[in-house]
């Protein structure tokens, strides 16, 4: 006696390219549809906070919004500030300083630790130590340390030091280099580790031919492989000149922007004159120039960068 088997379903023609279409749109959308709330998100409380704070600086909006068009005006009376003047050219000396500390330091420490030394990952951890720890906290212990009653200056007057003096910190002239200091402390780290991880990505058969050829190690990194780390130049400055701009709180919590105004910085003018003194139009004035700052420094480098890729290809 035969037993016949069930045949295997086959799916019809007219079902099969429609399972088809199906999964092509679900490929197509599903992505769009799970990033849209982000890309909503940062539409709204991003770019739509910009645009508001632009047109804030065309009102002549005080302790509240005023949303009257009012021209220039706002724009005006912050370049006949001279305090505003005073804050930029402290950021030109802090961000400066900062940024070219911050990139020597940080890829001769990359330098250093790529030579394959003894207890490499704990001294990267060392070095990266400081970048764990907020920009206050920072302030504060620098703050502390360079107090010239309680910090470094009193330590070395009770061993005998009488004459040392660091007093920067209540000197006008040399408040800002304080920050400095605790801005290259806190970030050389960082600005290490980027390098460190180009170093490591730079083809090690080159750099033996070039020792084959005689060529000694200084040379070696000076002529091959830091001009290869041209993208991670890139990428430090970016992040360095965006931290540099936007400095608040490492100033709030080490100098508070005095003694005076002697280190007071873009960021400080516009959080006080538009929360405390009650000017919102001057103080989205004073954003939106910083804004212009950012993309000064930004639009050029991406230019650069665009066009040296272009023309590798």
């Amino acid at each position: 006696m035969s037993v016949s088997l069930p045949s295997s379903p086959v799916a019809s023609p007219v079902s099969l390219p429609l399972t088809r279409r199906l999964v092509h749109l679900g490929d197509r959308w599903l992505p769009r549809l799970v990033l849209s709330p982000t890309v909503l998100a940062s539409l709204l409380f991003v770019y739509g906070f910009i645009a508001l704070t632009a047109w804030l600086s065309l009102t002549e909006s005080r302790l509240m919004p005023n949303y009257e068009f009012a021209g220039l005006e706002q724009y005006q009376t912050l370049f006949e500030l001279d305090r505003w003047w005073t804050s930029a050219a402290n950021l030109g000396i802090f961000g400066g300083l900062f940024i070219l500390i911050c990139l020597i330091t940080g890829l001769l420490l990359a330098v250093f630790l790529d030579q394959k030394i003894r207890f490499e990952g704990a001294l990267r951890a060392i070095y990266l130590y400081p970048m764990a720890l907020s920009f206050i906290v920072t302030g504060a212990a620098w703050k502390w340390i360079l107090n010239p009653g309680l910090g470094l200056e009193k330590m070395l007057h009770d061993w005998g030091y009488t004459g040392f003096s660091m007093d920067w910190l209540v000197d006008s002239d040399m408040a800002i280099y304080t920050v400095v200091i605790a801005g290259v402390w806190q970030s050389s780290g960082f600005v290490m580790a980027l390098f460190l991880a180009g170093l490591r990505g730079v083809d090690d058969s080159i750099i033996k031919a070039a020792m084959v050829d005689g060529a000694s190690l200084p040379v070696i990194y000076r002529k091959i492989v830091i001009p290869a780390l041209r993208p991670v130049f890139f990428s430090v400055l970016l992040v360095l000149s965006h931290i540099a701009i936007k400095s608040f709180d490492l100033v709030m919590a080490l100098t508070a922007g005095g003694p005076g105004t002697s280190s007071d910085v873009p960021a400080i003018f516009m959080y006080q004159f538009s929360f405390t003194r009650g000017q919102l139009g001057l103080g989205a004035a004073s954003a939106m120039m910083m804004l212009m700052t950012v993309l000064a420094v930004l639009v050029p480098l991406i230019y650069l960068e665009t066009k040296e890729a272009s023309r590798a290809r």
